[in-house]
């Protein structure tokens, strides 16, 4: 493929390659019936047809610019796994008005709030779907365990605009690079969600319906019949999970371009590849992955620039193209306006990031 009509940097996506990971979500889930992706990574329309194109209906979202992309694309179940709050539940009201072939859900993790929440669907004259997020040790969200999420799950219950739909559980803190040893983690973690379960059944209700994991525990819940899954990343993957996930066979389809603009010493090197074009909220050594360029160390960046260290500066010229992996696609995917699509080293196309923007049109 000759890149040298692509501006630099760039972010290079291989629909064949997505394609490729779309099917191996389904054979792992057995069932798209079991499958609720999570549209966050990729946020393009591109990348919710070609889930639909393989059966997969439901889908997870962060914002109220996500759920709207995929109501616009004719999605049928959209998970708003984000607790609306302020105007946000204002926003969903009018997502629910605007698109009412779309099923719409939200999750709760708090009794004021919900009550928030089913006080403006009351004043709207509409019906809200509600998962009680829990916590299980990731501590970004959700409710514990205990009596607190029965008092939640009574509440939900009662409510006059809410109807209760299952459990919400995200377990993004297991990141073990053992497979084995991620795997009696997530299970330890889980037995409060079981025994939560159990009390709700003593008390005569019925056992709900779980949406559980993100990528890293995909491979886990996958194995669990009870349950939905809610893969992320697994659409485009990153060379951060391909490290910590080796037993997940999923394919790097987006790939990032870059360019040496300046060689300002001996040993160094400068790319066109800043904060402002890579996810950088880890270490600089792991930020973006050469697979055909080991040789380079970065030790700077900044936001337009990335400098890197080699032993063999003397092999690098200023225009000469790298092309890399970034460790964390989703938010760097977010940094940038559109994908360039790339099928049999021929460009085909590119794919507007659209939900990268805080508000489409609601």
């Amino acid at each position: 493929m000759n890149f040298e009509t692509i501006d630099s940097p760039a972010l290079i996506v291989y629909p064949a390659m997505v394609h490729k990971n779309i099917a191996e979500m389904v054979k792992m889930a057995g069932s798209v019936a079991r499958l609720r992706p999570h549209i966050k990574t990729h946020k393009t329309a591109e990348g919710i047809r070609m889930m639909q194109a393989q059966g997969i209906y439901k889908f997870k979202c962060a914002t109220i610019a996500e759920a709207e992309l995929l109501a616009i694309n004719n999605a049928k179940d959209v998970l708003l796994a984000h607790q609306p709050a302020g105007v946000k539940i204002d926003r969903l009201i009018k997502l629910i008005q605007h698109y009412p072939a779309t099923l719409f859900s939200t999750i709760a993790d708090d009794v004021q709030q919900a009550e928030r929440i089913n006080k403006k669907f009351n004043e709207a004259g509409l019906n809200l779907n509600v998962y009680i997020d829990l916590n299980v040790g990731m501590n970004r969200t959700g409710i514990i365990p205990g009596e607190s999420a029965i008092e939640l799950y009574d509440f939900i219950q009662s409510a006059s605009h809410l109807n209760f739909s299952g459990l919400h559980v995200y377990d993004g803190q297991h990141r073990q690079a053992n497979p084995i040893e991620r795997e009696q983690a997530c299970e330890l973690a889980f037995q409060k969600v079981y025994t939560w379960i159990e009390k709700l059944e003593q008390k005569g209700y019925a056992r709900p319906l779980i949406i559980a994991g993100g990528s890293p525990s995909f491979s886990i819940h996958a194995k669990k019949t009870d349950r939905e899954c809610s893969p992320g990343t697994n659409i485009f993957w990153d060379h951060g999970y391909a490290t910590i996930c080796p037993e997940q066979h999923f394919t790097p389809a987006l790939h990032i371009l870059t360019r040496v603009i300046s060689k300002p010493s001996e040993k160094r090197i400068c790319l066109d590849l800043g904060h402002k074009a890579v996810a950088s909220e880890n270490e600089i050594s792991k930020r973006v992955y050469f697979p055909s360029n080991k040789d380079l160390v970065p030790v700077g960046q900044s936001e337009e620039h990335l400098v890197m260290e080699t032993e063999h500066a003397e092999k690098y010229k200023v225009g000469d193209i790298l092309i890399g992996i970034p460790y964390h696609v989703c938010p760097t995917v977010a940094l940038h306006e559109s994908l360039i699509a790339i099928d049999n080293d021929q460009i085909i196309g590119e794919w507007h990031v659209a939900a990268r923007k805080r508000k489409i049109n609601i």
